[in-house]
This record gives structure tokens, C-alpha cells and sequence, in this order.
């Protein structure tokens, strides 16, 4: 089967390969040659590298990522910027063919985010010692069509947007493990707002050994708590007005955690705002564990095994009522556009 590829009113317009020390690859040999000259500049193991997948329209919790690289790879290292959209994690009906493609425009933004202070041409005066952007083609990346060999992504893929989303964590999986083969990173950077996301590749990097870390990083929101997201822009004016009953409920389930409620009554809180907000229906309000998924509300939205145990288990050693941090996650639509947003909170 031939993968989608997005028509040529999306596709982005092309740039030069390479600028000193900004690198634009479009093909695997290219990546192979940018990563090589790492290679070759230090006989001592290679020069420090980290990575920030992205799909593009990069807007600045992306660059909060990029920032964070560059932090930890130092004025000698390497930050390399996937931007890629992925069709495997499209299901039919979703929004492949309309996701927002603006290659050039992120090229010049990450080259601005990482210019070094006073300098004025970004291509000669980077913080870090190079940037590689890697924007693949589908066939690129899948050279051979649909995948012969396919990542399962693990009973966490099952709950919350995996129920909603059943093939969309096997397509993240499978592009990230491939990315992380092709760029052969130290640290491998992900926003917590795709708080399952995050869980899932922390999982597959630890059972599959996988020679990297980790390393999360914040969400980054509006001055009016609206979290950044690419998906933003589908939203007309009143939408967006809407969609802060996110943020609002977030803040409510916060609120009854400092008040002293439990995992039930912090979802209960959260749940309340959403469903008295006009224009967004629901789809889950659920308070989880934010690395296995297990449920902690008694909703049985997340994974069986937590407060609330299935009929017949072993009874776990501990408490029963959790202590923090746990995630509240929450999913709505708003419009036609489906928003996700979380939360870590303390219960006392």
C-alpha cells in the first residue's frame, strides 16, 4: 500500500541544503552527511546532539523545546529539528491533507530562536554549535511504503486518545524510533502536553533499550492559558474563546487538590467546568498516573490497577488513596477542531 502523501497546495517550498552552520536535509544520505561532519569534528565520541521532533507549524512551545536543546548540547553541539507529518498517525477523516505546512517559515524561526546574543545573521552566529533541520518526504521516511515491521505501542496506546485514536500512538511510535535511528541523539526533548505521547516513548525507549533520554518539557501557554498547539489556528475567534474552558478546568481540578480532594473529586471539578461551558463537548476528563495510565479516579477511563482495583486482582501494598503528582488530562472539541490539555497536581 502507498502512504498518503499531501497535495501540492500543502507541500512546503523548497530551501538550499545548507547554510554554514544551519543544514537543511531533505533525504536520509543528506542527514548522513550533516551527522557525519559531528562525527568527524570530535574523535572523542562525537559532538553533543539532541533532538526535537515536531511536525512543523512551529510555534513557540515548540521553540521552548529547541531551547531546551540547545541548553543541553552547549555552544559546541548539535540541535537537530525533525519536521515531518507523519500519515501513519492520521486515521481516515482526519486532518492529514490540511495540517498546517510552513517549512520555510520554521527554518527561520528556529534559526532566530537559537542566534546567539548580538549576533545579527543567524546562519553565522548560532548559540549552538549547528542546527540541522531534517523535513523528510513520506517516501523518505517509509522508502518501502506501509512499514513491514510495525512498533505496538503497549496497553497505554488503549485509553484516552488511544480509544479515540486507535492507530495513532503505533504511527507516533514508529516514527519516533525511526527518527531516533536516523539522528542518534543524546537527548531526545517532548512537550508534556502530549502528556500520553510522552509516557508511551518513555516506555518504548525503556523496553526496547534505546540509547537516549528523555526529557520533558513544560507546556507552554497564551497569556490567557490557552496551551499552544498548531490546531490553534483552525479556531474562529468565538472558538478560541471557548477553548480556554480547558485551561479553566485545569485550574479547577488544581483548586480541589488544595483543597483536599481526592483523585474522583479533583476529575469531578475538572468535569464540571467543561460540561456547563457552551460550544465544547466533552470527550474525556480523566486523572491517571502520569507514566502507566492506571485510572485513579474510579472513571475507568485510564488503565485497570489503580485506586480502583477490577474485580478479582491482588490488592496492592500502599495506600489506596494516591499522592502526587497525577495527571489530569483532558479532551474536548470545540468547533470542529478536537483539543487535548493537562495537568500534574499534587493530591495531599
Amino acid at each position: 500500500m502507498t502512504l498518503p502523501v499531501p497535495s501540492a497546495s500543502h507541500a512546503p517550498v523548497a530551501s538550499a541544503p545548507g547554510h554554514g552552520r544551519v543544514t537543511l536535509a531533505r533525504s536520509r544520505d543528506e542527514l548522513a552527511a550533516a551527522l557525519a561532519i559531528d562525527d568527524r569534528a570530535d574523535s572523542t565520541g562525537g559532538v553533543p546532539r539532541a533532538v526535537v521532533m515536531t511536525m512543523g507549524a512551529l510555534h513557540q512551545g515548540h521553540f521552548d523545546l529547541v531551547t531546551e536543546a540547545a541548553r543541553r548540547v552547549g555552544p559546541g553541539g548539535t540541535v537537530v529539528v525533525t519536521i515531518f507529518v507523519n500519515p501513519l498517525q492520521f486515521a481516515a477523516g482526519e486532518d492529514l491533507e490540511a495540517y498546517p505546512r510552513t517549512l520555510e517559515a520554521d527554518v527561520e524561526g528556529l534559526t532566530a530562536v537559537l542566534r546567539a546574543p548580538g549576533g545579527r545573521d543567524a546562519h553565522d552566529s548560532l548559540a549552538v554549535g549547528r542546527l540541522i533541520v531534517f523535513a523528510p518526504t513520506p517516501e523518505v521516511m517509509y522508502p518501502r511504503g506501509e512499514p513491514a515491521v510495525r512498533i505496538d505501542p503497549g496497553p497505554i496506546a488503549t485509553v484516552l486518545e488511544g480509544a479515540t485514536r486507535p492507530t495513532h500512538f503505533a504511527g507516533v511510535a514508529q516514527v519516533v524510533l525511526t527518527l531516533m535511528h536516523l539522528t542518534r541523539p543524546r537527548w531526545a526533548l517532548f512537550g508534556r502536553k502530549d502528556a500520553q505521547q510522552l509516557a508511551i516513548v518513555r516506555a518504548m525507549v525503556r523496553d526496547l533499550a534505546v540509547p537516549v533520554e528523555i526529557v520533558p518539557v513544560g507546556i507552554r501557554r497564551e497569556a490567557d492559558g490557552l496551551a499552544m498547539s498548531s490546531r490553534n489556528a483552525y479556531l474562529s475567534a468565538q472558538e478560541r474563546e471557548r477553548a480556554l474552558a480547558l485551561s479553566r478546568a485545569l485550574a479547577a481540578g488544581r483548586e480541589a487538590a488544595r483543597a483536599g480532594a481526592d483523585a474522583a473529586g479533583v476529575r469531578t471539578a475538572a468535569l464540571e467546568v467543561l460540561e456547563k461551558a457552551p460550544g465544547v463537548e466533552v470527550d474525556y476528563a480523566a486523572v491517571v498516573d502520569p507514566d502507566s495510565f492506571v485510572d485513579l479516579s474510579g472513571a475507568g477511563l485510564g488503565l485497570p490497577g489503580g485506586s480502583v482495583q477490577p474485580a478479582g486482582a491482588v490488592e496492592l501494598a500502599g495506600p489506596s488513596q494516591p499522592v502526587g503528582p497525577v495527571l489530569l488530562a483532558l479532551a474536548a472539541r470545540v468547533g470542529t477542531t478536537r483539543l487535548i490539555d493537562n495537568a500534574l497536581i499534587d493530591l495531599r
